[in-house]
């Protein structure tokens, strides 16, 4: 069966490349070949990605038992959109359109952007030092700039607040974590500003921030301020509220994963929402109606570089900037059995979304090696490792994935990628 498809996908790549030649077939835009052609996209264009893009995501994903959805556009015109699987595994209904996704660690980007429009409305700074938020904060010298870019030094409370004493029959709160900054004084990662280190307690105290100045919760606000104007019907900040409306999600085994203590922390993660609706905020975020191109413009500046690399972090963003001039701007998400990429390919203009609520390390692998479908991005070889972020005690299974390899076999992205 694996040998078939990569014959289909090989066919299928083969055509796309010869749209350019005189013998090729160019049939019109009818529903026996095509959706019509987006006006912003020439027909050989879409065309092309018409072929290539289910090729790809159907053996790298849809038929290796992924439960989720992913949406691929281009100038904001929808190229591919697939939603494959249950809402609940356990039962019959399928997902749709509608189906808000848990979007785990790519709901930074939105808490960076809230932070950032908020400098930009002049009602904080970026140097600003935490204590001018948190009276008599235990950690001296960090700044908002440090919680974006993770260089604050603080303890990520995904591993503290377990090794605890709290009770974790209670849930935690964004203000709990912040009294145990306070009380317990965990030990900090290292000298604030010194260097690059992923913490989740940044983006709390990001989002503590954010209803500090803003006088609303971080749910309120963001429903208010971007949620709502840009027409985001299917997106918001978790609450216990939503409990009954939030999708369930599984792990690779099929097992459903418990909520635990952690679910009501924010900021950092517990934004859901659906991949047409992360494509109205992608789309946002190429005018000023959510945020100036200056301050875009200093979330995708590196910031990390004492260490050489390919990988960075702006502010909310992680990105990759190859060797040969590109860049991708991106993020990926875990939580339980949630996963979550969203990318940008800004010089194609090209949005990448896959969401899934049943666990599987492929979508991130998967995600990669596509941007070489729209340029030369150079992801070939080994698969990226991206932050983990549920804790091994919460796992429905003895037994993980964590500790499983599994990873997409990927065709020849060089023979795929269209010139």
């Amino acid at each position: 069966m694996k040998n078939i498809l990569y014959t289909i996908l090989l066919l299928t790549v083969v055509s796309g490349c010869n749209l350019g030649s005189p013998e090729a077939k160019k049939p019109d835009d009818s529903l026996d070949y095509y959706p019509p052609t987006p006006s912003e996209l020439s027909k050989e264009e879409f065309r092309y990605y018409q072929r290539i893009l289910p090729a790809w995501f159907d053996s790298a994903l849809n038929f290796r038992g992924f439960n989720g959805a992913i949406l691929v556009a281009k100038n904001g015109a929808i190229l591919y959109e697939k939603y494959t699987g249950k809402i609940d595994l356990r039962k019959k209904e399928l997902l749709t359109d509608s189906t808000a996704f848990h979007l785990a660690s790519s709901s930074k980007p939105f808490t960076a952007v809230a932070i950032l429009r908020m400098v930009q409305e002049n009602k904080l700074l970026l140097n600003d030092s935490l204590g001018k938020f948190f009276p008599g904060f235990p950690y001296t010298g960090i700044t908002v700039q440090m919680l974006l870019n993770h260089r604050s030094g603080l303890p990520n409370y995904v591993y503290f607040v377990p090794n605890s004493k709290w009770d974790k029959k209670k849930y935690v709160t964004n203000t709990d974590v912040l009294q145990m900054l306070y009380t317990e004084r965990p030990n900090k990662s290292f000298k604030a500003g010194t260097r690059f280190s992923y913490s989740n307690t940044n983006y709390v105290l990001l989002a503590l921030i954010v209803e500090k100045i803003s006088g609303k919760s971080f749910p309120e606000y963001m429903q208010q301020k971007f949620f709502q104007p840009l027409q985001m019907n299917y997106t918001y900040v978790f609450t216990q509220a939503d409990s009954a409306r939030s999708l369930p999600s599984f792990n690779y085994n099929n097992a459903f994963w418990q909520n635990d203590f952690l679910e009501l922390t924010y900021g950092d993660k517990n934004i859901y929402s659906t991949p047409r609706d992360i494509l109205k905020w992608d789309q946002a975020l190429y005018t000023d109606q959510v945020l100036s191109k200056e301050f875009q413009d200093s979330a995708y500046k590196p910031y990390s570089l004492e260490r050489p690399s390919i990988h960075n972090y702006g502010l909310g963003f992680r990105m990759l900037q190859m060797p040969n001039g590109k860049k991708v701007i991106y993020h990926f998400g875990r939580w339980h059995g949630f996963n979550a990429a969203f990318v940008r390919l800004l010089d194609e203009k090209v949005t990448i979304i896959i969401l899934g609520n049943k666990f599987t390390r492929a979508v991130y692998n998967t995600a990669r090696l596509s941007y070489d479908l729209f340029g030369d991005y150079q992801q070939g070889g080994k698969p990226d490792e991206e932050e983990s972020e549920s804790l091994v005690t919460t796992s429905p299974a003895k037994k993980t994935e964590t500790s499983k390899k599994q990873t997409v076999k990927p065709t020849n992205t060089k023979t795929e990628t269209k010139k």
